[in-house]
C-alpha cells in the first residue's frame, strides 16, 4: 500500500510540510517518492516579471531553478532513507493540476502527497486551487498536507502590513 508516492514540489514552506509527510509515509510503507515540479505559463511569465532587466534565457533559468530545487527534495528524502528520483516537467503542456495527475496516471502513483495553502474567498477566486484539481481530478488518493497553524497565522498578520512577493522557484505554490 502506497508505495509509489508522487509528491509535487514548488519550493513553498507548504510544499516542504508535503515532502516531509510523503517522507513519514514512505519510511512507514518501504515505499519510494517520485519528486515532480511543474514549470507553466504563469510561472514563467511571473519570472519573466521578477527578473525585469535581465537579459536572458528566462526558460533555462527555470529550468535551472527547479532542477536545483528537485535536487534538494531528493537529497532531503535519501536523507531520510528513502529512495527518490526526480521529473521536471517544463513543456508546457497544460496546466499543474493537468501534469500532476498525468504523472500520477504515467508512472502509476499509488497515492499523491502536496502541501496547501488552504486558500478561500477572493485569494481562491483569483488565483485558483491546483489541490482542489488534482484532487478532483487525480485517479488515486491524494493527501493535502495544511500550512502549520503558524505559517497561516504569519500570513495573515502579513496580509494586514505591507504587501510582498516571495516567488517559488517556478510553478506557483499549491493551494
Amino acid at each position: 500500500m502506497y508505495q509509489r508516492i508522487l509528491v509535487p514540489v514548488d519550493g513553498s514552506p507548504t510544499s516542504t510540510r508535503g515532502l516531509r509527510e510523503a517522507i513519514g509515509i514512505a519510511k512507514l510503507t518501504q515505499g519510494r517518492l517520485r519528486l515532480f515540479h511543474v514549470i507553466d505559463e504563469l510561472s514563467f511569465a511571473l519570472a519573466m516579471d521578477a527578473y525585469t532587466g535581465y537579459a536572458g534565457d528566462w526558460l533555462n533559468v527555470l529550468r535551472e531553478k527547479g532542477r536545483n530545487l528537485l535536487e534538494e527534495a531528493k537529497a532531503t528524502a535519501q536523507g531520510s532513507g528513502i529512495e527518490a528520483d526526480t521529473v521536471l516537467c517544463d513543456h508546457f503542456s497544460g496546466s499543474v493540476h493537468d501534469q500532476v495527475t498525468a504523472e500520477a496516471s504515467k508512472w502509476p502513483a499509488d497515492l499523491i502527497v502536496l502541501g496547501t495553502h488552504g486558500r478561500r474567498g477572493v485569494g481562491r477566486l483569483v488565483m485558483g486551487s491546483s489541490a482542489e484539481n488534482i484532487l478532483r481530478y487525480a485517479s488515486v488518493p491524494v493527501l493535502l498536507v495544511r500550512a502549520s497553524e503558524a505559517e497561516a497565522k504569519a500570513k495573515a498578520g502579513a496580509e494586514s502590513g505591507p504587501t510582498s512577493t516571495n516567488l517559488p522557484s517556478a510553478a506557483l505554490s499549491f493551494e
